[in-house]
């Protein structure tokens, strides 16, 4: 069966194709992940899965989507995902991160209080982005990066690159989809800059390029680096899968080991045609165009559906989130399903 079959990245081993989904919890003080992060990362660990990816972690203050976020910009965080960190990998999972800016769609409030815009006097703060575009009206209004800014934001991927490895991640994965910081600076639909990082495709892409050379360089050699792109904005004149391609390419040369393939979150103005595995095809043409190990995503729920998926050679991994929301234990339901044996805590042996 494919999906457990193991895959090798640098030095490691996933024991089966299955990686949890960074999903925002909004459930921290200061950025420090607490006791609700050991053991909702750690149960979907305890369930199986090869990859357990921590949430979108800033990597400055202002990198937040709210003020509920977690970050990895100050050693008291990095202290605190330590043991999280640690206990996953007990269970035999890889602890991964996904690094994370997000940009203009910053100070803003928990979805569950309404997703907009936090005032200053509520934990609020004015974001950053590639040009001074807000991306609702009623969403914060942003400040245009400069050189300094520039500059700024991959000094402090970098550091939190070096905090990570530190705390014991083993596996990083950048934010580069979903509107946020990165992905504002590739889409001509949020960048309207007339310098070195606007304008031509080369351009757009130079920071998320930068950034991402320059984590490689701070992330050990024998350590995966992974990449979560919007692979389209779902919206005319702005990011494709063509540019996709071009930036996928350039990834690779960088040292890209894996891009975990999402789209959207650009523009409240995007047009998508869900479905289940809609964002499988993708993935498919990303890995078959670049040769780059892609991850697919968007509403893969059943098993059979996950073994399809790679089976035919439509991606390397399955990236879920809600359904390991529903289940921690899906890797085990699975495996029954597909008549394959996969070792089991010995505290749980009673159930299996």
């Amino acid at each position: 069966m494919h999906l457990f079959s193991p895959l090798t990245q640098r030095s490691l081993i996933l024991r089966n194709r299955i990686v949890v989904s960074p999903m925002c919890q909004y459930s921290v003080t200061d950025g420090v992940p607490d006791a609700w992060h050991l053991v909702h990362l750690g149960s979907r660990a305890v369930g199986g899965a090869a990859v357990v990816i921590a949430e979108a972690t800033a990597v400055e203050p202002r990198g937040r989507i709210s003020p509920a976020d977690t970050g990895i910009w100050n050693d008291a965080q990095r202290d605190a995902w330590t043991p999280i960190a640690r206990f996953i990998a007990a269970q035999g999972s890889i602890p991964a991160i996904q690094l994370a800016h997000a940009g203009r769609k910053g100070s803003t409030a928990a979805p569950w209080d309404g997703g907009k815009a936090v005032a200053s006097d509520a934990g609020g703060w004015t974001p950053v982005a590639p040009s001074a575009l807000a991306y609702a009206d009623d969403y914060p209004q942003p400040e245009a990066l400069d050189a300094a800014g520039i500059r700024a934001v991959t000094d402090a991927f970098v550091a939190a690159t070096r905090r990570a490895h530190a705390a014991g991640f083993r596996l990083i994965e950048l934010h580069a989809a979903h509107g946020y910081l990165l992905h504002q600076f590739l889409s001509p639909l949020s960048n309207r800059r007339d310098d070195g990082y606007g304008g031509s495709l080369a351009n757009r892409m130079r920071l998320t390029l930068e950034v991402t050379a320059a984590v490689r360089a701070a992330w050990p050699a024998e350590l995966p680096l992974w990449l979560r792109l919007s692979a389209t904005d779902w919206a005319e004149g702005g990011w494709d899968l063509a540019q996709s391609l071009a930036l996928v390419r350039e990834l690779g040369r960088i040292g890209v080991d894996l891009v975990d393939v999402s789209s959207g979150g650009l523009t409240a103005a995007q047009k998508i045609s869900v479905g289940p595995g809609y964002q499988v095809p993708f993935a498919e043409t990303i890995r078959r165009e670049t040769g780059i190990a892609t991850g697919a995503l968007g509403m893969i729920t059943e098993p059979a559906q996950a073994e399809t998926i790679l089976a035919s050679g439509q991606a390397d991994v399955v990236i879920m989130a809600r359904e390991l929301l529903r289940d921690p234990y899906f890797p085990r339901r699975a495996a029954k399903a597909l008549g394959v044996t996969i070792p089991t805590p010995r505290q749980y042996l009673r159930a299996w």
